[in-house]
């Protein structure tokens, strides 16, 4: 035979094999927990196509995982009976990381204890590497006639070639590592530990996890004489965890379910556990996870929870459960009504459906409510990861899910230099204050800086700062809270009472600045006397629906629509500037068109807003330094 030639491994598999076999892991154990969920995932892949082609009979008793240690040769082996690999599957599942291909290792050096990798690369099988030297796959697809066997000593590659086998499944054989001061490899081959760690992450699993389990048994005819006889055992409860009764169930059980499911590799932040039994019945286990998938704002993301028909899988990805703005959320939902041999088509259409996911909505309003009523800490980091979806939700769909979602909103104050809900905010409005007021920047030390704040700040009104793209977008969709409307500090009225010394002003140079108006051309809509201003010369405001910050975020996309602010370009009357502008106005027009200009451009710099030419800019200022 000729001799096989060795495989590399992609890039980014053989830096994860290296972190492996280095064991950048604190619990080593969860090397089976991965194993096993990968046998169970190849036997309901079987139990999946059967439904669905009338050819196969999926008889249950046929179905199993099973579990051999052998302490001769110090071999783990993993069996099971589900669908198997073909030669290119082999290939293409343990050649690449979760066939991520192009998955650079974003976060390689924050990994603390790995349990990032798993979970976030779907990598379970590379874990074998921990604890063994070499890993053999022995595989029959299930339709083929041919066995393959894949094998590896770890970050050198791998083998493929024909191998023997007669039953369609996968056999995993770890050959152990030697012991070493701080590791027992051995324990993996003791039936306590095994059991242990079985019942420990594997419990939920619906197919029997079976072992040859050694029983002592009282020897035929004697009354005190036993003998070690050893029998198969199915040693999981196989009761799967949503049937089970809540009382019966730790914060532990929902946390191994959530890792072994794989539905993120944090701990969840809160799980939710619905059974209804109503005009539809179904048992649900959601959960709110506290870090935001590393793909989750990417178009790679896919929403949806796993849906089960009397505990069969039929979808690994229901989209159709989840609202847009809740797509954070994970779990599965079983409902016995549903048909096991429903289609993508037939699902938009099923009513129940619609029932359970509009049930489910409500309970995810729910429990994020209590969570930030009762533990304001916790929801805080939960938004950290997930507010700004749920603020896109308020802005999508043209405002429809609004009531849903606004008190779920929060958003950084002034006064309390941490993040508020819009009912704290409305709960302390003094009586004579008309509106909600925000103002919009890069960061909250910009915003407080802003010159447009000065006359809100002194009112004692409390100022909501928003830094991220779509704040603006939303509460523009949302327009009130509470009968109160929502006002930014840069609009042209700000309902604050006018003091009548500044329409005295306004009218008395009202021909000032329409000379000045003439000098900025269509750059600005007018120039007023400002109202907002206490110690700063010059702001710009602005009249109508596009604020500034809206100006900026809509001409930086790519189809650039060129949208701009009706501006206004406000003077502080005040401010030793006013003076100088009074005195030139008839006298020295050019030196009245270059503060102007400059006036203009450096309220433009405080916005964060280019200035059309910066050369002329700096021309204008060594002017003035002359």
């Amino acid at each position: 035979m000729a001799e096989m030639t060795k495989k590399q491994f992609q890039a980014e598999s053989k830096r994860l094999l290296e972190m492996m076999v280095n064991s950048i892991y604190s619990q080593k154990e969860i090397f089976l927990r991965e194993l096993i969920s990968n046998a169970s995932d190849a036997i309901d892949k079987i139990y999946y196509k059967a439904l669905t082609d009338d050819r196969l009979t999926f008889n249950q008793e046929d179905y199993y995982i099973k579990i051999t240690p052998d302490k001769d040769n110090l071999t783990l082996t993993i069996s099971d009976t589900g669908i198997g690999m073909t030669e290119e599957e082999l290939e293409d599942n343990l050649g690449i990381i979760a066939k991520s291909g192009s998955l650079a290792f974003k976060n390689e050096n924050e990994i603390k204890d790995g349990q990032d990798i798993i979970g976030q690369f779907g990598v379970g099988f590379y874990s074998a590497f921990m604890v063994a030297d070499v890993v053999t796959v022995v595989t029959k697809a299930l339709g083929s006639d041919k066995a393959y066997k894949w094998e590896s000593q770890g970050t050198d590659g791998y083998t493929i070639e024909v191998g023997e086998k007669e039953t369609v499944g996968t056999d995993i054989i770890l050959k152990l590592k030697e012991n070493t001061e701080d590791d027992s490899y051995d324990e993996f081959l003791e039936e306590y530990r095994l059991k242990t760690i079985v019942k420990k992450y594997s419990d939920f699993i619906r197919y029997p996890i079976k072992m040859d389990v050694i029983e002592s048994k009282l020897k035929e005819g004697s009354e005190d004489e036993y003998e070690d006889i050893i029998e198969e055992q199915t040693i999981n409860s196989m009761v799967p965890i949503w049937r089970k009764n809540k009382n019966e169930l730790t914060d532990e059980d929902y946390e191994n379910f959530y890792s072994e499911k794989r539905y993120g590799f944090d701990k969840p932040l809160k799980h939710i556990h619905i059974s209804v039994d109503g005009a539809v019945r179904y048992q649900s286990i959601l959960f709110i996870p506290e870090q935001i998938p590393y793909d989750y704002y990417s178009k790679e993301f896919e929403k949806g929870l796993e849906l089960y028909s009397n505990g069969v899988l039929i979808m690994e990805k229901c989209a159709d459960l989840l609202p847009d703005y809740f797509s954070f959320v994970k779990g599965m939902v079983d409902s016995e009504d549903l048909s096991l041999n429903i289609s993508r088509e037939i699902l938009q259409h099923d009513r129940q459906l619609k029932l359970i996911a509009k049930n489910i909505k409500k309970k995810i309003k729910g429990q994020l409510l209590s969570l930030l009523k009762d533990d304001q800490d916790s929801y805080e980091k939960f938004y950290q990861s997930f507010g700004r979806q749920l603020k896109y939700g308020v802005y999508s769909d043209f405002g429809a899910n609004k009531e849903d979602l606004q008190d779920l909103l929060m958003f950084y104050s002034s006064k309390e230099k941490k993040l508020v809900t819009l009912d704290e905010y409305v709960k302390r409005m003094p009586e004579d204050q008309k509106y909600i007021y925000y103002a919009t920047g890069e960061s909250y030390d910009r915003i407080e800086k802003l010159p447009q704040t000065e006359v809100v700040a002194e009112k004692g009104y409390e100022i909501l700062y928003f830094t991220e793209e779509v704040d603006e977008f939303a509460i523009k969709m949302l327009v009130k809270y509470k009968d109160k409307e929502f006002k930014s500090v840069s609009s042209g009225d700000l309902g604050i009472e006018e003091e009548e010394e500044k329409k005295e002003v306004q009218e008395e140079n009202k021909d000032l600045f329409e000379e000045m108006k003439k000098v900025l051309g269509d750059k600005v809509k007018d120039v007023r006397v400002s109202k907002r201003l206490k110690s700063h010369p010059v702001c710009i405001s602005t009249e109508g629906e596009v604020s500034i910050e809206m100006e900026k975020i809509i001409n930086s996309m790519p189809d650039n629509q060129n949208i701009k602010a009706d501006k206004i370009l406000e003077i502080n009357p005040n401010h030793d500037v006013f003076q100088s502008l009074k005195d030139s106005f008839g006298k020295d027009n050019e030196k009245l068109e270059l503060y102007t200009k400059l006036l203009y451009n450096q309220a433009l710099l405080i916005e964060g807003l280019p200035i059309q030419d910066p050369v002329e800019f700096t021309n204008d200022m060594c002017k003035v330094m002359k």
